[in-house]
């Protein structure tokens, strides 16, 4: 019998609401979810370059109310269809989270209260750490951007940063001499 309610603990409308739905979230992100920090151009900033962590978690379209549902769940972000098809046989979907209050009061907290488990671990605290850099200002200077780029091209098999290698960057300390703390 189906109550409807919703209080039948096996309900679709009430999922979110099931004892170890946070520990799915956990296991899907190690699965599908990615933590990336791209830094760009942008002639329209002080320093001529923009940071924009952001958190996405991809699907096809097959399964793309899962996507919905982690939306709904943290109450955040967007679903959108990603025009790159690769290899893949059907539309793929993403759910990307890129507004900095949603990441720093809402996805950071979740992921350091329930922790992954797989290496993607190592990308979560570069990008929160780089969150939290951008929450104290650093991104507004040469050498916090510096900073920030040096994280960054370490994670998710990245290419060295162009932010580093442009003339505003060299005229920084080496990289080498950046101290970079990684939080846990």
């Amino acid at each position: 019998m189906i109550d409807v309610a919703g209080n039948n603990a096996f309900g679709a409308g009430n999922q979110q609401e099931r004892p170890g739905y946070e520990q799915w979230i956990v296991g899907f992100v190690d699965g599908e979810g990615c933590f990336s920090v791209p830094i760009f151009r942008n002639s329209t900033t002080r320093l001529g370059w923009q940071v924009q962590p952001e958190f996405v978690v991809a699907q096809g379209a097959r399964s793309v109310h899962v996507l919905h549902d982690l939306r709904r769940y943290f109450g955040c972000g967007r679903v959108n269809v990603n025009r790159r098809y690769d290899n893949h046989r059907e539309d793929m979907y993403r759910w990307a989270v890129k507004s900095m209050s949603d990441l720093d009061e809402t996805i950071v907290p979740f992921f350091e209260q329930h922790p992954l488990r797989t290496a993607k671990v190592e990308a979560f605290k570069k990008f929160s750490t780089v969150a939290r850099m951008m929450r104290a200002g650093d991104h507004l200077s040469l050498a916090g951007m510096a900073r920030i780029a040096a994280i960054a091209e370490t994670m998710n098999f990245r290419r060295p940063s162009r932010f580093l290698e442009s003339s505003e960057a060299i005229r920084q300390p080496p990289r080498a001499d950046l101290e970079v703390k990684i939080w846990s």
